[in-house]
């Protein structure tokens, strides 16, 4: 039996893409496009802030590293594999849409960080970079074996990065912005980090749910598995299957 989406993220979904897949006009644009000028800015931006606010503290350059580079690690991603749905076309108006609705907010929280002068600690610097660094290994990897999974056999992947949750890309990447939340310390830095989970995360997980619940063994998977959370790994069945049943029974001599 198919799984159904929830009505608060049908509707979200569908006013997202009315607003931004399917916005009038002609459709020349690829959302990838605006996708990675967004990420080939981003460093750019984030350094004009910090010339614009004279701040140029040691935590204002992590900050810069971490938010700045990350889009060019999306860039060499996106080179490797792209996400398919990527390649739609959307009008000038839907691109900027884009921006309005959804990735233009991610820029709010270098503004606050770095206009507030924000002084991390060492211990809140190293949570960050270990955060992020996490999340983007997390997302790669995960969109990595989704794109070479689906190239070669269709269907359910149950197994690697999606054993233990069905969307290990959308996880890495709300390690990655809340990171950059964490360094900003503000509430609306997390409302933006909130509001890009529940407005585009979450409607696009459970459409995938929807979609992928059709295929044979999905009632199996989608016990073992969940929908974000990787809740598996806690139990010592999980271990086993990381380190080898021979490696947690080791006994030295």
């Amino acid at each position: 039996m198919t799984t159904k989406v929830p009505v608060w993220a049908k509707a979200l979904g569908s006013v997202q893409s009315a607003l931004i897949w399917e916005f009038p006009g002609k459709k020349t644009i690829k959302v990838a496009w605006s996708v990675n000028l967004h990420k080939i800015i981003t460093l750019f931006l984030v350094l004009g802030m910090m010339f614009w606010f004279d701040n140029f503290t040691t935590g204002a350059w992590i900050y810069l590293a971490i938010h700045g580079i990350y889009g060019y690690c999306w860039l060499i991603k996106d080179l490797g594999f792209r996400d398919h749905r990527l390649e739609a076309k959307t009008s000038i108006g839907g691109a900027v849409m884009l921006y309005i609705v959804l990735i233009g907010w991610y820029w709010v929280i270098p503004y606050i960080f770095i206009s507030q002068r924000v002084v991390p600690t060492n211990i809140e610097l190293f949570i960050a970079v270990y955060l992020h660094t996490l999340g983007v290994v997390t997302t790669i990897a995960a969109d990595c074996q989704r794109h070479f999974s689906l190239k070669y056999r269709k269907g359910l992947i149950t197994d690697g990065m999606f054993k233990y949750t069905r969307n290990p890309n959308y996880l890495g990447e709300i390690m990655i912005y809340s990171s950059f939340a964490f360094l900003a310390s503000h509430w609306i830095a997390w409302a933006v980090v909130a509001y890009a989970t529940l407005s585009t995360f979450f409607p696009n997980m459970y459409n995938k749910d929807a979609s992928i619940s059709r295929h044979p063994g999905w009632q199996e998977y989608s016990t073992q598995s969940g929908l974000l959370v990787p809740w598996g790994l806690l139990n010592i069945r999980a271990l086993r299957d990381i380190f080898g049943k021979s490696q947690l029974n080791y006994k030295p001599e």
